[in-house]
């Protein structure tokens, strides 16, 4: 699936007057890709043609802006984001923050979709953005088809990503800053310690997909349950990774009465499960206490007002673009990242003295209806 975004106008021509990276170039005797790599502070340039190219440049009085730099990173104009998903929260999020990011700079953005994680599938999509023709590529590297593709782009592409912190962290890859990243495993320590700080004797987890064989929430819940010396229980992957997947798993791990802590892997999850312990006669957060993920924005808005981790997807997404558009060597200083904040709300509570007993009557007939537990559309958001 490939679809185009929708920029704002496009960028007027510069006045006749204004001299281009082009003219600079030809000025210097250098290509314009030399150009580019002066203005982007690159290394790979000898101190002769940077002497060459800065002369030529205040001699046509010509300034660098943020789309020179877009073209000096091989963008054109145009950039196309890798995702495996465009519709939930977490993706679309970052998306529209790329989005936002690029029209400032006059970029058009384009969306190729990963079907599956499948080696046809990240190659067919490898290999279209890897014509010269698309542009720069940016990866949403949140799950297995993103960090398959990230890792199989060649080194003749421009690139950037917003990945799990571990792929980040990763060796072949730690050689370009070109990665940004929220600390997953710092937050989900933080949720599961709030859960411990009220008494809980242990917390179990709901978990997502994730592009690593252990998810960073998951890794963060799991140091935060072995530095208290807390019982770590096994994890709970529902059947898909929908609202009604976590509903049905909920259902089942609930009806034991030592749960009294879910730390789900976002907002959607912990809705199945808040809905479960209802329809099991418990009480949140009497009898269970349930955090979630993501802070989405009907969050406050659950019954209770759910307890949840913030990021700022957004921010992230024009992360991605900047360390596309200002290139590995640039000097530019960026502002940081806003770290995941923990939101209490009304689901957390005091672990209680004694669990009410969970009823083990059927779903409602309308969950029964709409097909709790089959598999989903669309695997959930992050």
């Amino acid at each position: 699936m490939f679809v185009t975004g929708h920029n704002a106008e496009d960028e007027k021509e510069p006045a006749p007057s204004a001299a281009s990276i082009r003219d600079v170039a030809k000025a210097a005797g250098v290509s314009y890709q030399t150009v580019s790599r002066v203005i982007n502070h690159h290394p790979n340039v000898s101190q002769k043609a940077r002497d060459k190219v800065t002369a030529a440049m205040a001699e046509l009085g010509y300034r660098p802006n943020r789309a020179a730099r877009a073209l000096a990173n091989g963008m054109d104009r145009a950039v196309t984001v890798l995702t495996s998903n465009t519709n939930l929260f977490g993706y679309a999020e970052t998306l529209g923050g790329i989005e936002v990011a690029a029209r400032a700079a006059g970029v058009h953005v384009a969306i190729r979709v990963l079907p599956s994680d499948s080696p046809e599938d990240i190659a067919a999509a490898v290999d279209q953005v890897s014509d010269p023709r698309s542009g720069a590529v940016i990866v949403l590297a949140f799950d297995r088809e993103g960090s398959q593709a990230l890792e199989a782009l060649p080194a003749t592409v421009s690139w950037a990503g917003a990945a799990e912190s571990w792929l980040g962290r990763q060796s072949s890859l730690a050689e370009s800053p070109r990665l940004t990243w929220y600390d997953d495993t710092a937050a989900a320590r933080t949720a599961t310690e709030h859960l411990l700080d009220l008494g809980h004797r242990t917390v179990h987890h709901v978990a997502i997909p994730s592009s690593s064989p252990v998810g960073d929430r998951e890794r963060g819940w799991k140091q935060a349950l072995e530095a208290a010396g807390a019982p770590v229980p096994e994890v709970v992957q529902p059947h898909g990774w929908s609202i009604a997947g976590a509903y049905d798993a909920a259902r089942e791990l609930l009806l034991d009465p030592d749960v009294t802590a879910v730390l789900c892997g976002n907002d959607d999850q912990a809705l199945g499960v808040i809905r479960a312990a209802n329809d099991l006669g418990l009480k949140v957060p009497e009898d269970v206490s349930v955090v979630g993920f993501d802070d989405v924005p009907a969050a406050p808005y659950f019954t209770p007002a759910l307890t949840t981790v913030r990021f700022d997807f957004a921010a992230l997404g024009r992360r991605a673009f900047e360390l596309l558009e200002l290139g590995s060597g640039s000097t530019e200083e960026r502002a940081p990242l806003a770290s995941p904040a923990l939101i209490v709300r009304e689901s957390t509570g005091p672990a209680p003295q004694g669990r009410t007993a969970a009823r083990t009557t059927p779903p409602p007939q309308h969950l029964r209806a709409a097909g709790a537990g089959a598999e989903p559309r669309h695997k959930e958001d992050r």
